[in-house]
């Protein structure tokens, strides 16, 4: 059996709990599925496509919910919480997913987003880690030059630039000569494609994007403000989700355009409100 990843097993016992799958009938290797994920008129004999993971007891164990992430892919997961060792994300399942410190290239914070892979550890335990994502992204990318994308920030590099995967999965980078210092680990933001290498990789600029998109967010921003009374009921600390549904903008232009409106004395600043200065 596979951990970490989907495989199709048949059902050779059904019991009070659940039901018990295995490769093949005649094995003794078995995994229960718990009874609440067990499809409806499931009988001995069928098929059914699971993910195999490890409970809070550490035993294997079958779902048929979908998590984010499977072994070796890529997905953008949510910290949940941050502990001595290490880190606790959201991946979809009722187990969170594990994060060690070991497998960070920055501290990360609750509520953070952040890509990251699957692997198993020396303990056959299936962990994330936010390193080494470079060979696992696309390059197969449908933009061209000067297209605008979006992507998320997963590494820096003194001798490169800024790594950045596009639609969380297109190789893509901002040359080191472009001031990113006010970027982090996980933050979404939007760039222009300045060149397609011959191997697909994108090159990314933030300059243009952000001179010229500034004052209309800026004003884009003031203008929700103004639907919502005068006063926005969340900040710049806001999760993307929420940003995104209310204006329309990622979490970074968002950012950038409070910070213009901010600076020309328009609004004030909350913890959990922008508040427009009459």
């Amino acid at each position: 059996m596979k951990l970490g990843e989907y495989q199709e097993l048949v059902v050779i016992k059904k019991v009070e709990f659940g039901v018990y799958l295995a490769e093949h009938e005649s094995d003794e290797t078995r995994v229960l599925l718990p009874a609440k994920q067990v499809p409806e008129n499931t009988k001995i004999g069928d098929t059914l496509n699971v993910f195999l993971y490890k409970d809070s007891k550490d035993r294997l164990i079958a779902t048929t919910n979908q998590p984010k992430l499977t072994l070796g892919g890529l997905a953008v997961c949510k910290v949940l919480q941050v502990g001595k060792i290490g880190a606790f994300l959201d991946w979809g399942l009722e187990k969170d997913l594990f994060l060690p410190y070991k497998e960070m290239t920055m501290r990360v914070e609750a509520g953070d987003e952040i890509l990251v892979t699957l692997y198993i550890d020396k303990s056959r335990r299936l962990c994330a880690s936010m390193k080494k994502l470079y060979d696992l992204l696309q390059m197969d990318s449908p933009y061209k030059k000067d297209d605008v994308v979006t992507g998320r920030v997963y590494e820096f590099s003194d001798n490169f630039g800024t790594f950045v995967a596009v639609d969380d999965k297109y190789s893509a980078m901002i040359s080191k000569y472009e001031d990113c210092s006010k970027l982090r680990i996980g933050d979404e933001i939007e760039a222009k494609v300045v060149n397609v290498k011959e191997d697909g990789k994108l090159d990314l600029t933030l300059r243009e994007k952000a001179y010229i998109q500034m004052d209309a967010d800026a004003e884009k921003v003031m203008q929700v403000i103004e639907e919502f009374a005068g006063v926005l009921p969340f900040s710049d600390k806001a999760s993307p989700e929420v940003i995104k549904r209310e204006t329309g903008l990622s979490k970074n232009a968002f950012k950038r355009a409070v910070g213009r409106l901010y600076k020309e004395h328009r609004v004030e600043i909350s913890e959990k409100a922008i508040r427009k200065i009459k």
